[in-house]
Formats: C-alpha cells, sequence, structure tokens
C-alpha cells in the first residue's frame, strides 16, 4: 500500500447509522400527500439519485414541483429532528482512528447540507480525522459527481490523488461518482441500498466497514 493512500467516506447511510431516521421521514413526506407507508426492503429495492427519480419509482410518475417541495421539505423536517439520535455504524470510530494511525488519510464527502452535516461530524467527535469534510451546498436533488470532483479539487496540493482514492458509500451513485474521477469504490449495504441493486455498480459490494477498509487496503496494495 503507498503513502498516497486516500479513503473518501461517504456520511448517510455509510458512516451514519441512520437508514431508520430515513424511513420515518421519507414516509412522513408520503403521508403529506396521502400516500401509503413503504417499508425499509422497498426503499433499499427501489433508491436512487437524484431523489426525485426515486419518488418516480414509488409514484409511478415524477413528483410536480410543489409535491417535491413539500415531501422534500416534510422530509428533511423529520429526518433532522431524528439524525441527532442516529448512532455512528459499527466500528466506525475505530476504523477512523486506525486508518489516520496508520499514516493515511480521509475526507468526507456527503450530499447533507453543510451546515448540517458539520455539527453533527463535530457532536461525534470525529472531524479530526478527515483532511476536509464537505457537505452540500447547492440544489438537494443532485448527484455526487460533481460535487466529488470540487471536493478532490479542493484536496489538491494534499497529496491525494484519483488515482489513489477508493471511496466507501452505501449508493450506486456513489460509484459512479467515483468512476467519474477515475477513483475505485466500494458500497456497504448498511444504508440506503439493497445488495442486489449495489452489485449492478460493479464494484465491491460489503457488509460491514470493517470489510470494506480492508478491502480498500487490497485494492491499493
Amino acid at each position: 500500500m503507498t503513502p498516497s493512500t486516500h479513503i473518501v467516506w461517504d456520511w448517510n447511510g455509510t458512516l451514519l447509522h441512520d437508514i431508520d431516521a430515513v424511513i420515518a421521514a421519507t414516509n412522513a413526506s408520503f403521508a403529506e400527500l396521502g400516500f401509503a407507508p413503504i417499508t425499509l426492503e422497498t426503499y433499499r429495492d427501489l433508491y436512487v439519485v437524484p431523489v426525485p427519480k426515486f419518488y418516480e419509482r414509488l409514484m409511478g410518475r415524477l413528483p410536480t414541483d410543489e409535491e417535491w417541495l413539500l415531501m422534500d421539505g416534510t422530509f428533511h423536517r423529520h429526518y433532522w429532528a431524528a439524525a441527532e439520535g442516529a448512532a455512528l455504524a459499527e466500528g466506525a470510530r475505530e476504523l477512523l482512528r486506525d486508518w489516520q494511525g496508520d499514516g493515511l488519510t480521509q475526507s468526507l464527502l456527503s450530499l447533507a447540507p453543510h451546515e448540517k452535516l458539520v455539527p453533527l461530524v463535530r457532536f461525534h467527535d470525529i472531524e479530526r480525522h478527515f483532511l476536509r469534510v464537505d457537505g452540500r451546498t447547492g440544489p438537494s436533488h443532485t448527484s455526487k459527481a460533481g460535487h466529488l470532483v470540487r471536493h478532490m479539487a479542493a484536496l489538491d496540493g494534499t497529496g491525494v490523488t484519483a488515482a489513489g482514492t477508493v471511496l466507501i458509500g452505501d449508493a450506486v451513485d456513489d460509484a459512479l461518482a467515483a468512476a467519474h474521477i477515475g477513483a475505485r469504490a466500494v458500497l456497504y449495504t448498511g444504508g440506503s441500498h439493497s445488495r442486489s441493486s449495489l452489485e449492478s455498480a460493479g464494484v465491491p459490494v460489503v457488509d460491514s466497514l470493517a470489510e470494506a477498509v480492508r478491502t480498500a487496503r487490497e485494492m491499493a496494495e
């Protein structure tokens, strides 16, 4: 493994075990429009980014602009009320510490709003492990590829390269973003996607963050 090996961590559904809060918030947003609640299994089978496409899969059509604003606002109101009670994924704190302790670098990239993300990362007392923490500053219905491009540009001068980077996330969009910049990806089943959905991305799929880090190490050797 070379010293330039770098992990870009996803937050929601990866480092933060928030899937219960996500399901509750999704069902609250559905209730606003009179739709029946969905199960975790249905969510994982159908989830996709950008998020309006996910709602299209569930509703059979794209939401109108008015519906989208209502559902998005309701989701975020309920989600952020619950997110503060969400714990880090099993072993996450130790994995972050040990990776840094090995002299390797890592950063955090999320589509969660930056002003919401940073206080939560600080609350969990893990900010010191990252070269950068970047949340979303634009619209909520975006994908991660462009966000990752900007994240990597901000890491210029730190020795981090796309070829030496592994993105660990819980969504197919994470793998697509990594491929977009020439990085690699490992996908974790503890978040928003089913295993079968993640396997469609053609990258390693794992059931724990410990396995994700082991896989990232193996990729870099």
